[in-house]
């Protein structure tokens, strides 16, 4: 069975180490995205997964494709079309320097697109589950009613959808955000957040957190996703409670809602290789673990030690095996060599 997930690719471009974008001569290329970073998860879990987008014709399209491929990830039904492949650029922070992101996506080849491009019923063959990210719609009207289009055909085929709200002030405000996201989340199964996306998206803000200074209230956690479960009919809610010491230390856990009852993570202090993606490879162990049976309680804690070993690798995608996930999740966490 096919888990698919549907998003924008990008080239991601960064400085050397810990080079500032000011100093730097030169910059690597790699590639990366919300729903394709979840998509290389479930391949190296052993899923078959399935990546959707829309990219131009041209080398850099074939070399994030070979990337993907060389995961096992399937792109069969990558449509080729448009004009360019959008990208980004990513200046890894450290101590109290934040990471930086510059984005230079418009008119990339996704955000042109047609609903005419996806056949859903087709790409939905033999297909068990549906994910994708608030990113995705947040790149233009017809992009958010391919997104529609997909869920209500989803539904109809009986997969289980997930979201991640992975809300971007620098793609569409709050208002338009929480109006078209509206729309998607009755259809969803699985809602992923972290600790600003329901705020901002949808105004429903925990209280006793400032997540500034690292406070974290379960209690205001749990009635934040109480609130966006009864709202909108979603059966699990998961978010990820991320206490920032610095750019370069974080306090990482997560926590699942579901029908009135919650469970949390243990918590994993983390030094930080890079950030980016950390997100996702939380949502790509959450769906492998609910897709296997895991119990809410392991759910939770394979997501999120898949995610604490993201954050010590370099780039977008989440290399990681489900026993390297399994060994963090017992407790061995020395980092001592494997021989």
């Amino acid at each position: 069975m096919k888990f698919v997930c549907f998003g924008e690719i990008m080239g991601r471009l960064n400085p050397e180490g810990y080079l500032r974008f000011t100093q730097a001569q030169k910059f690597e290329i790699s590639f990366g995205g919300g729903e394709a970073n979840v998509a290389v998860s479930l391949s190296n879990y052993g899923k078959n997964a399935s990546y959707v987008t829309k990219l131009p014709d041209n080398d850099l399209t074939k070399s994030a494709l070979r990337i993907l491929k060389g995961f096992d990830v399937d792109v069969s039904d990558v449509v080729i079309g448009g004009e360019r492949m959008g990208m980004y650029y990513a200046e890894k922070g450290a101590s109290q320097r934040p990471s930086k992101v510059i984005y230079d996506r418009k008119y990339s080849a996704i955000s042109m697109a047609e609903k005419s491009d996806f056949d859903w019923k087709k790409i939905f063959d033999g297909a068990e589950w549906f994910h994708f990210t608030g990113i995705t719609p947040a790149l233009g009207d017809n992009v958010a009613e391919i997104c529609l289009e997909a869920c209500k055909t989803a539904k109809e085929m009986g997969l289980t959808i997930s979201c991640d709200l992975n809300f971007r002030k620098n793609l569409w405000t709050s208002e338009k955000a929480g109006h078209v996201m509206a729309t998607l989340m009755p259809y969803v199964d699985v809602a992923i957040a972290n600790e600003e996306d329901c705020e901002k998206v949808f105004g429903i803000k925990a209280e006793n957190t400032n997540i500034t200074d690292g406070e974290l209230s379960h209690e205001g956690y749990i009635a934040v996703a109480k609130e966006l479960s009864e709202r909108f009919g979603i059966d699990k809610v998961a978010i990820t409670l991320r206490g920032s010491i610095s750019a370069s230390i974080n306090n990482w856990a997560a926590m699942l809602y579901q029908n009135g009852e919650s469970w949390f993570s243990k918590n994993y202090t983390i030094n930080i290789v890079d950030r980016v993606g950390g997100g996702d490879s939380f949502g790509g162990g959450l769906i492998y673990a609910l897709s296997e049976g895991y119990s809410n309680q392991d759910a939770i804690e394979f997501a999120v030690a898949a995610s604490c070993l993201k954050h010590t690798i370099e780039h977008d995608f989440n290399d990681v095996t489900v026993d390297e996930v399994k060994k963090l999740m017992s407790g061995d966490g020395s980092g001592r060599v494997q021989r």
